[in-house]
């Protein structure tokens, strides 16, 4: 539920108070290669994250 708030937020921020909706097709290129670029660095961030092995510390160091 979070989630979708913050998205319609975003959203409306883009569209009405940075102003895309009533400029050129050519700031609409511009917002949606923005949008798409992060999707594409939030994948790799999580492909990155999933891969990696987690080792235990030994109860040692965690004296």
């Amino acid at each position: 539920m979070a989630i979708g708030i913050a998205i319609l937020k975003a959203t409306l921020v883009v569209l009405f108070f940075m102003h895309v909706r009533y400029n050129t097709p050519l700031m609409w290129v511009y917002a949606s290669a923005g949008f798409f670029m992060l999707v594409i660095l939030l994948v790799l961030l999580m492909q990155d994250y999933m891969s990696r092995d987690w080792e235990r510390v030994p109860v040692q160091f965690l004296q």
